[in-house]
């Protein structure tokens, strides 16, 4: 595996990271209420905290990523401005997304960072494209952070891949539930291909 990349903070989707499994056990919008550091978020309102927070993985994924150019932007006011963009879209409550390409366009304007939608993507294509590109952003299944387990499906959630090899993948999970889990957690690549839906965004700062 390459050598650990420099300065890349973790962000987790709760502004309080410990939350994932308080959210697994009683659903995002009834656990995220007992979040005491929500306004951090950016949200106007708990109420607007507890429906969005668990959409928000790719702009956790995001805000990592500013991150390391000392731009530190909430991750609730970074969906407000996607969804701009065409990157969630919004209807009587429920939010659909990360839609991709709009995302692409909304990276690009708002913070000048450069980004390509990328599908049919082997895992083995991952170490490849870390050498183009600062970050890949992969389409697995949230179950990663159980990677003993067998995924029920592929995709869904979004983590930030910091380092690829033949030896192991180093990614940021938004909503792991260990701090094994969250910050710099390697798995071998069969075991991430395991959960990995073959999609993503590669992005260079």
């Amino acid at each position: 595996m390459s050598p650990l990349p420099e300065a890349v903070p973790f962000f987790s989707q709760w502004e309080t990271p410990d939350m994932t499994l308080a959210v697994l056990a009683d659903g995002a919008e009834v656990a995220l209420r007992r979040d005491l550091l929500w306004q951090g978020s950016g949200a106007e309102s708990l109420d607007e905290y507890a429906v969005w927070a668990a959409n928000i993985c790719g702009m956790a994924c995001l805000k990592m990523i500013l991150a390391t150019r000392g731009e530190i932007v909430p991750t609730i006011e970074l969906a407000r401005r996607c969804t701009r963009y065409g990157g969630y879209v919004v209807n009587e409550g429920s939010i659909k997304g990360l839609i991709y390409a709009p995302f692409v366009s909304f990276v690009q304007a708002e913070f000048s960072l450069e980004a390509q939608v990328m599908t049919n993507v082997a895992t083995s294509d991952i170490p490849a494209i870390l050498r183009q590109s600062r970050f890949f952003i992969a389409s697995v299944s949230s179950s990663i952070r159980w990677p003993e387990g067998e995924p029920p499906s592929k995709g869904g959630h979004l983590v930030l891949v910091t380092a690829a090899s033949d030896d192991g993948f180093r990614f940021h999970n938004p909503s792991g539930h260990t701090s094994v889990t969250q910050a710099n957690a390697v798995l071998a690549p069969a075991d991430f291909d395991r959960f990995f839906a073959n999609r993503g965004i590669a992005i260079t700062i």
